[in-house]
């Protein structure tokens, strides 16, 4: 019998996809061409770091996140204060609540990408 490795990949629509696609790349560094290891890259695929996933759904009427989004993305990052920096620079939105963190779980903080989805980030804590 055949597994499910992981995730292969995320789909979803935008109004401005090349102008979305271009935010995530730079100020995330994540989507197609991105390397989370500095390693080689190509033009459709983002490499990534090994490592778990949540896959979850949520009740309907859940208010973990804005209740016009269909879904909420969730990515794994090594220092949440240097991912959050240029977000802060740009003066945007980040949500933080002290009931997110948990130092078993790790830290958790939101910003939202330029259509309003909202982007979780999730610092695991350290081995």
């Amino acid at each position: 019998m055949g597994h499910v490795k992981g995730i292969g990949g995320l789909f979803f629509r935008a109004r401005d996809p090349d102008a979305l696609n271009a935010w995530y790349r730079e100020r995330l560094g994540v989507g197609a061409g991105c390397s989370a290891e500095d390693g080689p890259v190509d033009e459709w695929t983002w490499a990534v770091t090994a490592g778990p996933v949540v896959f979850a759904p949520f009740k309907a009427e859940t208010d973990y996140f804005p209740a016009d989004k269909q879904y909420m993305v969730n990515l794994r990052v090594d220092d949440l204060d240097a991912v959050l920096a240029p977000f802060r620079e740009a003066d945007d939105e980040i949500i933080t609540k002290p009931e997110w963190d948990d130092p078993a779980v790790g830290r958790f903080a939101r910003v939202f990408d330029p259509e309003g989805n909202p982007i979780e980030l999730w610092e695991p804590p350290a081995n």
